[in-house]
Formats: structure tokens, sequence, C-alpha cells
């Protein structure tokens, strides 16, 4: 009988799946699918609230929310992290973002860059946050906050 070679790994130490939480901003039908076709656990703000209260949520409200249930953040605004109340959820619910770089992609646009980094995003993902990630079209920047550099 072969057994198989070792991960390194024992059982139940693998991290868990990550789960991701689309900002209204992006598409709420194509992207989705595109990210669950992938594998991705993901929810939209329309699944989480419903459609009509989805829109009304404030952008505080849903990153708290997403930050205590440990969800990662996809989206496209990068003032997000700029504005006061905002900044404050994202701190205080420790909440991992990553937002696209470009506000002007079509919906596939949106899926292939986030596809194209989503070993990125994972790998990132790990690291306990706050912190706010720019999604290029072949990599991923630390946004927010910056590193300290040495003087």
């Amino acid at each position: 009988m072969r057994s198989r070679p070792s991960s390194g790994r024992r059982r139940g130490s693998e991290p868990p799946e990550p789960e991701f939480l689309i900002d209204r901003g992006l598409s709420q039908l194509s992207l989705p699918q595109a990210l669950r076709d992938a594998g991705l656990t993901v929810r939209t703000l329309a699944e989480v609230y419903g459609e009509q209260r989805a829109q009304e949520t404030e952008d505080r409200t849903w990153l708290a929310l997403a930050g205590e249930r440990g969800w990662i953040v996809l989206c496209k605004d990068d003032r997000i992290r700029r504005q006061p109340a905002e900044l404050d959820a994202l701190t205080e619910g420790k909440v991992r973002l990553f937002c696209l770089t470009n506000a002007n992609l079509t919906f596939a646009g949106q899926a292939e860059w986030f596809l194209v980094n989503r070993y990125r995003i994972i790998q990132a993902s790990r690291k306990p946050g706050p912190y706010a990630y720019g999604v290029y079209r072949d990599r991923i920047d630390k946004l927010w906050p910056k590193p300290d550099r040495p003087s």
C-alpha cells in the first residue's frame, strides 16, 4: 500500500477557507458567480441584508459586520479607507480589505483581476487585520497602513 507524501501539516491544522463579502459597488451577479465557479465562498450585501436594505446600509455598518464574521472584503471604492467613519470600522473590526485599483473595469475585468490574484489575496488574508490592499492586474500591494520605513 502506497502512502501519500506528507504536506508537513497535521490534520485539522489547515487554515479555514476564507469567506468573502462583495461591496455593492462591484457586480452583484457576474462577479460573485465567477468567484464561486473558481471555488471561493462569496457573499453579497444583498444576500446578507436583502436587496433594499443592502442599498441603504452604511459602509461602516457592513464593514463592522465583515470584521465580526471574519469575512474578507472585496471592493472598488478606494476612498473607503480615507473616510473617518469607515476607517474607524476598518480599524475596530480588524477588517481585511482588497480593493480594485481601477474603478472603471467591466464586470469581466473585475472578475479577472480578482481571480488572477486570488492566491495572493488568500495568502495575504491569513494575516490579521486591519489592512487594505490594492488589487492590480497582476499583483496586490498594501495600501494601508503603510509599513514603517526605516529612517
